[in-house]
């Protein structure tokens, strides 16, 4: 099949499914953080309950992709919906623990002395914990990310669509090439977010502790 010959037939098919499949894990990943990183901060204020709340979102996590699907479905339905709870719910460990690890792990001679300085809870929390923490959360929504986009491919068994639908298309056909053209995308897309995310972990990391890690490796 030559190169025009496949993009007049799966061509539309597959940016259809693409966006689909960005749609699924963007918004999924939009929400982890933003219930992951305020609940990360707060449990860093109350750490009696981190072992908990992070013991909780570690056996969601540990269920399989399959299953969590079916428990979804009698409540959901089928669609959109119940993959993006799942997804939702998948998104929550790495970006939650890296949050309370990252903050948690601030030099607390920098906190006290922000705070010496007359600098208030929320000041000492955007100004320096944050900053400092930020290579950590970072790299805790890039994991994230690369594993919805894996886990997204379940949605196409529901009727949510994504890459997932030419994949199981191309099985359900015995077609390599269908197979291949949603099996492909989804490698490239999670290697691309893995390295998108790489870069904006190193652009949000401060400068000292930038020279300090390439201290490390020289």
């Amino acid at each position: 099949m030559s190169q025009d010959d496949f993009w007049s037939l799966y061509g539309t098919r597959i940016l259809d499914s693409l966006s689909q499949h960005l749609f699924l894990t963007g918004a999924a990943l939009a929400l982890g953080i933003l219930i992951a990183i305020p609940l990360g901060i707060l449990l860093t204020r109350f750490p009696r309950w981190a072992e908990p709340v992070i013991t909780v979102a570690s056996i969601l996590q540990t269920i399989p992709s399959l299953a969590f699907l079916a428990l979804v479905l009698p409540f959901l339905g089928i669609g959109t919906l119940p993959a993006l709870a799942v997804l939702f719910l998948y998104s929550l460990l790495p970006i939650l623990r890296n949050t309370y690890v990252g903050v948690r792990s601030v030099d607390a001679a920098l906190v006290d002395a922000a705070q010496g300085q007359g600098m208030t809870s929320w000041e000492v929390l955007t100004m320096v914990e944050l900053p400092l923490a930020a290579p950590v959360i970072v790299t805790g929504i890039r994991l994230s990310a690369v594993y919805l986009v894996s886990w997204a491919t379940l949605a196409g068994l529901i009727g949510a669509g994504g890459l997932g639908d030419l994949i199981f298309a191309g099985l359900d056909s015995y077609d390599a090439t269908l197979l291949m053209a949603g099996a492909i995308p989804t490698a490239v897309l999670a290697l691309l977010i893995g390295f998108g995310f790489g870069l904006v972990r190193r652009l949000v990391t401060p400068r000292g502790l930038r020279k300090e890690a390439q201290a490390q490796w020289t």
